[in-house]
């Protein structure tokens, strides 16, 4: 059953789902360079190794599989009562995802919920975790009804409001400005806010590569193609999570707006 239902990275099918006609045209060695810097063959053994864990224990497996050690700092802040929604800041786009929900999973015995984009709805370990949300094209008709879901559900919710990991402006590497969802939402379902700063970052190459795409104008987010490449860059390695104090949800009055509210919450996270 979970081999029927398991995703696997096939890059031969999304060069030709994406280019059409034109595939033919790319060279082979290209398409080698994309297996080998998404690491298809490692991913993929990996995934079918753990074919049969979902939920928490695939994230456990995970942390085990990149030898990921946490430092946590702060554990006493959980909330033991109510529903809460935790915000962090996104300095690598993998690691930080994966230790965040394991550490999170495991207090909460498996009620947590992550607002994610809806690539990772395709890992079938990560599904049951997941809220999708369209960040590869048009954003869906469905994206408030999905926040909604996740909001109104008994779970913990999880999210990284800068929406994409961070970048490095003016020589500091910091999230973009986070979206205001995550406060007007929990108002709305009266969820404390619990601020979360995950150490970490990724490769120079990676911040000079996205920098470099934002100076000619290119859309298409090139630097995440190389996220999996940055994951392997950052195995064996050790991360400090501190975890900040709840903020009530009354706190979010109309003294400042939800975006002014939102950059007050980014900044108390990095001071954790």
């Amino acid at each position: 059953m979970a081999e029927k239902s398991m995703f696997l990275v096939d890059i031969d099918k999304v060069v030709r789902e994406k280019a059409g006609k034109k595939a033919d045209r790319i060279p082979r060695f290209l398409i080698s360079y994309l297996k080998r810097i998404v690491h298809q063959d490692e991913i993929n053994a990996f995934l079918t190794r753990v074919a049969d864990k979902t939920g928490v224990d695939f994230l456990e497996a995970c942390v085990e599989y990149l030898d990921i050690r946490l430092e946590v700092e702060g554990i006493e802040n959980l909330p033991a009562e109510g529903l809460c929604t935790f915000v962090s800041n996104h300095p690598l786009g993998g690691q930080d995802g994966i230790a965040l929900g394991y550490i999170l999973g495991k207090h909460y015995g498996g009620r947590i919920k992550y607002l994610v984009n809806d690539l990772l709805m395709n890992l079938h370990g990560l599904a049951p975790l997941c809220i999708p949300i369209n960040k590869t094209g048009s954003q869906s008709r469905d994206f408030p009804a999905m926040v909604e879901a996740g909001f109104r559900s008994d779970a913990h919710i999880i999210m990284f409001p800068a929406g994409i990991c961070s970048r490095r402006q003016h020589g500091v590497i910091k999230d973009l400005p986070w979206k205001k969802t995550f406060v007007t939402k929990s108002v709305e379902a009266h969820r404390d806010v619990v601020p979360v700063h995950f150490e970490g970052r990724n490769s120079n190459f990676f911040y000079n590569l996205a920098n470099a795409c934002k100076f000619l104008g290119i859309k298409f987010n090139i630097a995440m193609l190389y996220l999996a490449d940055e994951m392997y860059k950052n195995r064996h390695k050790t991360f400090r999570v501190a975890i900040g104090k709840p903020i009530p949800w009354q706190t979010f009055d109309k003294s400042k707006t939800p975006a002014e509210w939102a950059d007050y919450v980014r900044e108390l996270v990095y001071k954790l």
